[in-house]
């Protein structure tokens, strides 16, 4: 029963998957992803954070500690998944298709991109309520565009914006945020 339902989902989302790839606009929407899906590399995280705590003069207590929490618990979780799990890629999957950028480690599920987009996400609308279409709108467009360049499947962004959301919220309330 399991394996029906794991069958069925994977061939929705390699159905959903080659449909993307096939819309009129996926080369223009394959070259804005480029530049989209960068904007969640690693380092910007961290450039941002500390521009946040320079700018920012009333933080609340305990951010920094959740969002340290938050992304070590992300991270955590995120390397396990991808170990247990060990989903190959569309390129991998698919015998006739090749990704549109080289993606940084061997497995698809799930998509660290969009789990770290949410999670940050989290934190900004935390920070600045008002902003929340800005932030959630941005994180998930970071998981269209890993589905576009060809690095996830839709379900890899699906689980990875969950994660990213739900480590996000377990963090700021047990840092009482």
């Amino acid at each position: 029963m399991a394996r029906q339902l794991i069958a069925s989902i994977h061939a929705l989302d390699v159905r959903t998957f080659i449909w993307c790839m096939s819309l009129k606009q996926r080369e223009r929407l394959t070259r804005f992803s480029r530049y989209l899906s960068a904007s969640a590399d690693g380092p910007w995280y961290v450039i941002l954070t500390a521009l946040l705590f320079m700018l920012e003069e009333e933080l609340p207590a305990g951010l920094l500690q959740a969002m340290l929490l938050a992304v070590s618990i992300e991270r955590a979780i995120y390397l396990l998944a991808k170990n247990l799990f060990k989903r190959n890629r569309p390129q991998d999957a698919l015998g006739d298709f090749h990704s549109f950028i080289r993606p940084s480690d061997r497995f698809s599920f799930p998509s660290g991109h969009t789990s770290c987009a949410f999670l940050f996400a989290s934190f900004m609308v935390l920070l600045f309520p008002q902003a929340l279409l800005f932030w959630f709108s941005w994180a998930v467009a970071i998981g269209m565009s890993r589905v576009f360049l060809g690095v996830h499947f839709p379900t890899d962004t699906l689980v990875g914006a969950i994660l990213g959301l739900t480590v996000a919220n377990w963090a700021q309330g047990t840092m009482g945020l």
